[in-house]
């Protein structure tokens, strides 16, 4: 059997740039590895650092010939990108089945699981096991998909679903991804932006928390369903052993010249024993590093209590991101963060500017949750000012499929399921009692205008901190870019139909 595993052309956002959207997908030579470990012939296209456009991905499938084709999506920003290749893969290799993963399509199988569609099957959940055990089966000549738990398919006449796949007990297990199958020297090629040589890495999985505006940890949750087919999912969180994660590093470190890390870890920063074993293990493996985290700030707190966060910042910590998102406990208790009442948030940003200030700090604000107001906006911005975090962002809640907010959202008619080109955490679309979205779009423009400007672009193109200096370079150049671009195009960049146009690349179509 010949599988061949592709991340399809996509267009991208102007202000993360090619060198940011080109990390690596970490689900690429993750799922490629147990494929290989299992004596199937696997191919791993990533079209974007390569260029493959429309045609030549065309011509590739081609080429190749393959028995199954899988590709996964977790932005449902991507979902008409990621149908339109499944499309592509009935057109050209009419033969292969295609099967779907990853957080859009777990959450929304009974949306692409149904006649017309492209796809053939739906891996829910966690892939590795799941992807080899279909693979087999679909080998075999009379293939039953029920005996492979985790998936979601047509049978002709209905959606069929199999049992739920457990999740593996022991991430150590997993085998170490196929780095060698992917085009390690094209990722991470940004001058400025985690760099130099930035890739991606995790060593856990899912959440302990399941706030209501978050999909990511749905994924790698437990799973149930009731008598209605309805999944019920509850957190689950794991992660590698500091053994098993430093051995992938010490692969990336040393084989591929990685220097710079992009942990995609939902929340790295969970379990204290592995950040003090991990934060000792780095020190004295004398790997010079800098790398990037989502960290939670009541773990900041505690581990800064237990004297771990001193070890992580000597270990190369130089970039985290927290999900401080309101100024309100009342709204945190209603979004399910309860765990950051308090002013927790605000007590772990100031142990990094009084104690770590050469860590460049950024933060997240949501905005238009369904009481939002002018006077609850005013909140928010007055918050970031008292913070003065590096770089603070404000995102419009959305509601991502998964999410009880989507759900909401499905039920009052504020939004369909034909639809998700403006998902873009930057793009207003549901409006609040007090406010439309189109108001809320220009709330957004004016807030942002309040923190990234010259004033703020000086203060960090003369910190000492290189990091932090590449930093603001990278947000300055990037950001008056697409101001030249607003002015060619006689737009604004931040208009409140669409805040951000996605850009389509020279090669997309070639």
């Amino acid at each position: 059997m010949r599988v061949v595993i592709v991340q399809p052309p996509r267009k991208y956002w102007p202000y993360t740039s090619e060198g940011d959207n080109f990390l690596l997908q970490q689900a690429l030579p993750a799922l490629a590895a147990p494929l290989r470990e299992a004596g199937v012939d696997v191919h791993v296209i990533d079209c974007m650092p390569l260029h493959i456009g429309w045609r030549s991905l065309a011509d590739e499938l081609r080429r190749l010939d393959p028995d199954i084709v899988c590709s996964g999506e977790n932005h449902a920003l991507y979902a008409s990108e990621a149908l339109k290749f499944f499309r592509l893969c009935k057109d050209v290799v009419p033969r292969a089945k295609t099967l779907a993963g990853g957080g859009h399509f777990t959450n929304l199988a009974h949306r692409y699981c149904k006649p017309g569609t492209p796809i053939d099957a739906i891996c829910i959940g966690e892939g590795e096991i799941t992807i080899v055990e279909t693979v087999k089966e679909w080998a075999k000549a009379n293939p039953d998909l029920n005996r492979v738990d985790g998936l979601t398919w047509w049978d002709g006449e209905k959606i069929a679903r199999s049992r739920p796949r457990r999740l593996v007990q022991n991430l150590d297990t997993i085998p170490m991804p196929a780095y060698d199958l992917m085009p390690m020297h094209l990722y991470g090629r940004s001058r400025y932006l985690f760099s130099p040589g930035g890739t991606t890495i995790h060593h856990s999985r899912g959440c302990v928390s399941k706030c209501s505006f978050c999909a990511w940890w749905t994924t790698m949750a437990d799973r149930k369903y009731d008598e209605n087919g309805k999944a019920q999912v509850s957190p689950r969180w794991r992660s590698k052993s500091v053994d098993r994660t430093f051995e992938e590093i010490e692969l990336l470190y040393h084989k591929y010249g990685k220097r710079s890390y992009v942990w995609v870890d939902e929340s790295w920063n969970i379990d204290p024993r592995f950040n003090d074993e991990f934060g000792d293990r780095m020190m004295r493996s004398g790997m010079k590093t800098k790398w990037f985290a989502f960290m939670r700030a009541d773990c900041i707190v505690r581990d800064e209590k237990k004297g771990i966060l001193e070890k992580l910042i000597r270990a190369g910590l130089s970039h985290i991101l927290i999900g401080v998102e309101r100024a309100e406990d009342d709204t945190l208790t209603e979004l399910d963060k309860r765990f950051y009442t308090g002013g927790v948030a605000e007590q772990a940003i100031n142990i990094f500017k009084t104690k770590y200030p050469e860590v460049f700090i950024q933060a997240t604000f949501i905005v238009g949750t369904k009481d939002e107001n002018h006077e609850s906006l005013a909140k928010q911005v007055e918050m970031a000012q008292r913070l003065q975090v590096d770089f603070p962002a404000f995102h419009p809640i959305t509601p991502v499929p998964g999410t009880p907010i989507f759900d909401q959202a499905i039920a009052e008619g504020a939004i369909t399921e034909d639809e998700f080109d403006n998902f873009d955490w930057l793009t207003p679309v549901l409006n609040t009692k007090y406010m439309t979205r189109h108001e809320i779009g220009q709330a957004l423009y004016e807030m942002n205008r309040k923190f990234v400007n010259p004033k703020w672009a000086l203060k960090g193109l003369t910190s000492r901190v290189a990091y932090k200096r590449d930093m603001y370079i990278w947000f300055a150049l990037v950001s008056g870019s697409m101001a030249i671009q607003a002015l060619k195009d006689k737009t604004n960049p931040f208009n409140v139909g669409h805040y951000q146009q996605l850009v389509t690349p020279e090669w997309y179509e070639t």
